[in-house]
């Protein structure tokens, strides 16, 4: 009993003593801003003789817990600025705020003093780059500026390791290491940004102006903190938050787009302000973008088969087909004139509040609206069936197809005419954020949550199509595989009178996308090693996600009104400056004015071309995590963690008869979980070397209408799409070695390896039918439907270099580069051809083998200059049936130009020039030379004004 009461009475005198020592320890709180009072991220804050430090985030936020009570000297290094050094008192069960100033240090170079002009924004990215446990690539807006991107698309893809597929001469979807678009993440201040396109997941980058984003962060190596759906890599885009001090910053350009000789108007705002009391803190922001544009298209579909009527039938009164030896030629042959307006708006409120220097509580909030006007006039020739093609009706030279009959047909795609759609078919498409967080400071607990609500939304009203068609014998010249061209054999076979009506069609459609998102992270310091500071963190987050298509469409009868092309008002598009040829002559079509005035009633619905297309999905994720990163001695830091998700899916879609007899809804749930674990190792060889090594798990859930269990029978085109809701998410197991050297005048030389082992990827499957188990006389019928394959893996080489060439003599030390290049190699197996035989040395779908930017930029204190170029290698875009069907996307190389002359410290003058090399958007069928599709944007020329102010 009395030894009982000695321990008792031990251990209260020891958790007295320990709570003693727990009472003398206090924290530092503050935050690190440049010269201009702008926060910097990525500063690094060292109490040497403690060993502990820390790194400021992107709002330039620091805190160090748990210090013994005394006075301290904290140091701050950041690449490009000078150091710093302030003293610090820390009181007992207390936390002291801090504001520090960097100013930016010349570099010495043989007893010349060199002031590098424009890096603030570069020593900002790279600073953030080097203090990261994980591999990363970081552009700051600044950064972005500095490049003429109007979008977020055209700023990702100076990033290493990163090509973007382009609409309408704008990058639009993002390929991160070969990955396509659905497998990577792209969120926006951490939450995922939901999609607005109805059959996939991809985020269209295109959407967000650049200049309302302060960081682009590209995680190519995840930590557990982060979602684990970045097979790729994940994108976060890091909005601007509030200042130190008042800060007014405006843009007013004007330009030309070159291919319609039409203007562009673009403008931008942000003012931001801090209470005299520095507890609120705003920063508003808006931009708009309207741009008058087009595109000359040219698409042709190849076949090697072709096949002629004998004239004779076989005893059940089918016609006996004859097949010929050709060479591959187009059967199908498109041109097709573009013009668009393309109008972009987004609005930002961002605020924040401090408690305490404890307790800080933020609002995030981005509303960004795109209006897509297009007019589209297509000139189509489609060779006819076989049973329609006697003997005497085609011509065979050399083994090529040069003479057939074709349906041709003339179509005009408008909407109707009122002040929104205004004659063209509009596509409304909005993404819109509003995020509530907080960031606390308990004793020695750090606290951060955030509650958001995320829509995307797609909506296409009384978008109208009007086709006239006839069928005449055509010439199919393919003597330039890269410009094929079908002209009529008789040019009085082509008069508008021989053009009847075939249809008018009038279609509306709507997709969206909700998200509801809530996470919340702890951390502790912890020092497992005694080499210094350690964290553990740990967290959860829940991800509620709804996704719904809603499209009709109807046909209406006009043919006894309007029954040849000729009763239609038509205009002649035919343009001697056609960028794919003046050859090329596409003739007259119908006015968009007029089908716009047009008054559409009683029009039949037509459910085949959209039943399908509807669905209802639920995806619930959730999510927790435990991570630790740890100094195992003073070189080697550690961070080891493991990640679940639990996903939950609800997909409803329709089961159909006859292509349009809508039989009823089909409603499966599939759920799964995954546990990712994951290592990265840090080894400072020296304070500017690093040495990375990562170990991660990722996954990349199917697209919604993959999953969605819909059957459609086309007996008409004697296909059959199926959706999937077996399809299981495909995983990564990823493997990274990264070296890094950062140069003094801020600059970084950086090289490295990686390897994905990839299982369960998704593609779609095309085979035949062997019975009828889809009804009656199915039997031969085509088959689409996405499959997992078995498995496929990517290794790949980085490479990176920038700096300021300060070394060179006279006006050439103001000269910098920019340079990166990313190798890849891929492979991909358990792919089906059509006959049911697996394929060998396949691509996997998406994977660019070589993707090269450079850039060579002129600054001095008032003048700079740069000159940009981007290029991406071709690679498999789709897979066909078999090798003949495969589509590849084509190699693009894009060069640009821009200027910026600083009037005075606020004042500004830029001029931008982009597609100097009027790149292509180029598609090929199976070999290089077989174009399936090239499509011409022209230049574009963009001039403005800058004003900024900064008032610490």
């Amino acid at each position: 009993m009395k030894n009982y009461l000695k321990t008792k009475i031990l251990f209260l005198i020891v958790a007295l003593c320990s709570a003693a020592t727990m009472a003398q320890n206090g924290n530092v709180s503050g935050t690190i801003s440049d010269e201009n009072g702008i926060y910097v991220p990525g500063a690094s804050v060292m109490i040497t003789s403690l060993k502990k430090g820390a790194v400021t985030d992107f709002d330039g936020h620091f805190s160090l817990v748990d210090i013994p009570v005394g006075t301290y000297e904290l140091k701050i290094t950041y690449l490009g600025y000078a150091d710093s050094k302030q003293s610090v008192t820390v009181s007992a069960n207390n936390t002291t705020a801090v504001s520090i100033y960097l100013q930016p240090k010349s570099v010495e170079l043989d007893g010349v003093e060199v002031m590098g002009y424009g890096l603030g924004s570069q020593a900002k990215a790279l600073n953030t780059q080097k203090n990261n446990l994980n591999i990363t690539n970081v552009v700051s807006t600044d950064q972005i500026g500095k490049f003429p991107d109007a979008n977020i698309g055209d700023a990702v893809k100076r990033i290493s390791g990163i090509t973007m597929q382009v609409d309408q001469g704008e990058a639009r979807n993002i390929i991160i290491r070969g990955l396509s678009p659905q497998l990577n993440s792209v969120t926006l201040n951490g939450s995922r940004i939901p999609s607005a396109e109805g059959d996939n997941r991809n985020v269209q980058m295109d959407l967000i102006p650049a200049d309302m984003i302060q960081t682009i962060e590209v995680s190519k190596a995840i930590t557990p903190d982060m979602d684990a759906d970045a097979l790729g890599g994940s994108v976060n885009l890091i909005t601007r938050t509030s200042p130190q001090g008042f800060r007014l910053s405006a843009t007013a350009g004007s330009g030309l787009n070159f291919i319609t000789d039409k203007a562009i108007i673009n403008g931008s705002f942000l003012v931001g302000d801090r209470s005299k009391d520095g507890k609120f803190g705003y920063m508003l922001s808006a931009s708009y973008n309207n741009s008058d544009f087009g595109s000359d298209n040219v698409e042709a579909d190849w076949t090697d088969e072709f096949e002629y009527y004998t004239g004779v039938d076989d005893v059940e009164g089918e016609p006996i087909l004859n097949q010929v030896d050709v060479d591959p030629y187009t059967k199908e042959f498109q041109q097709r004139e573009y013009l668009v307006q393309r109008i972009r708006r987004s609005f930002s409120a961002n605020m924040d509040y401090k408690f305490d220097v404890n307790n800080t509580v933020f609002l995030k909030t981005i509303y960004n609206w795109r209006d897509d006007r297009e007019n589209r006039f297509r000139l189509s020739s489609e060779i006819l069936d076989a049973e329609d093609i006697q003997l005497q009706d085609f011509t065979v030279t050399n083994g090529m197809l040069t003479r057939f009959p074709a349906e041709v047909a003339r179509e005009t795609k408008g909407g109707i005419n009122n002040s929104r759609n205004k004659n063209r078919r509009l596509e409304d498409q909005r993404m819109q954020n509003y995020s509530l967080g907080g960031k606390h400071l308990w004793g020695d607990l750090k606290v951060d949550w955030l509650t958001s609500f995320a829509k995307a939304s797609e909506e296409r009203l009384n978008e109208r199509y009007l086709v006239y068609a006839t069928e005449y014998s055509v010439l199919n010249d393919n003597s330039n595989t890269k410009f094929p061209i079908m002209t009529a054999e008789n040019v009085n076979d082509a008069a508008l009178d021989n053009f009847e009506y075939d249809e008018i069609t009038e279609e509306n459609q709507f997709t969206k996308e909700e998200d509801f998102n809530a996470f919340v992270n702890f951390q502790l310091p912890s020092n497992i090693f005694g080499q210094g500071d350690g964290a553990v963190k740990f967290g959860a987050r829940a991800r509620l996600k709804t996704k719904l298509r809603d499209n009709n469409f109807f046909e209406f009868d006009l043919e006894d009104t309007y029954p040849t092309l000729s009763t239609t008002r038509t205009n002649n598009l035919s343009d001697a400056d056609f960028l794919a040829g003046s050859k090329y002559k596409i003739g007259s079509f119908t006015s968009q004015d007029w089908l716009g005035d047009l008054n559409l009633v009683d029009g039949e619905s037509v459910p085949d071309e959209f039943l399908r297309e509807n669905y209802n999905v639920d995806e619930n994720v959730f999510a927790g995590y435990v991570m630790t990163n740890q100094k195992l001695s003073k070189k080697l830091d550690v961070l080891v963690g493991l990640r679940l998700e639990s996903t939950k899916i609800t997909a409803t879609g329709n089961r159909i008869a006859d292509e349009e007899n809508l039989e009823g809804e089909i409603t499966e749930e599939s759920s799964y979980t995954n546990v990712m674990p994951g290592v990265h190792f840090k080894y400072a060889i020296s304070n500017a070397t690093i040495l990375r090594f990562a170990w991660t798990n990722t996954l990349a859930r199917p697209n919604y209408a993959d999953l969605v269990p819909s059957v459609d029978v086309i007996s008409g085109d004697e296909a059959i799409v199926l959706g999937n809701p077996k399809l299981d998410a495909t995983t990564a197991m990823n493997f990274d070695v990264m070296a890094e050297h950062y140069f003094a005048n801020v600059g970084l030389l950086s090289g490295g390896v990686f390897y994905k082992d990839i299982d369960n990827f998704i593609y779609t499957f095309v085979g035949e039918t062997i019975d009828d188990t889809y009804g009656a006389d199915t039997s031969g019928f085509d088959v689409y439907q996405p499959l997992n394959g078995e498995g496929a893996s990517i290794f790949g080489a980085e490479f990176a270099f920038q700096r300021q060439l300060d070394f060179l003599p006279g006006f050439a030390k103001d000269l910098s580069v920019y340079l990166n290049y990313t190798y890849i190699s891929s492979s991909a197996d358990g792919i089906i051809n059509e006959d049911g035989d697996e394929r060998e040395n396949v691509d996997l779908p998406n994977t660019t083998p070589n993707t090269f930017n450079a850039s060579l930029a002129y600054n001095t204190k008032r003048f700079s200059a740069r000159l940009s170029s981007n290029f991406s290698d071709s690679y498999i875009d789709e897979l066909g049936g078999n090798e003949f069907e495969d589509r590849y996307y084509d190699k693009q190389f894009f060069l640009d130009f821009n200027a910026t002359y600083k009037v005075n410290s606020n004042l500004s003058i830029y001029a931008d020039l982009n597609n100097i090399t009027d790149q292509p958007l180029r598609y090929f069928q199976g070999v290089k030379n077989r174009t399936q599709q090239v499509e011409y944007y022209g230049q574009r020329l963009t001039f403005g004004l800058k004003y900024d102010l900064f008032k610490k």
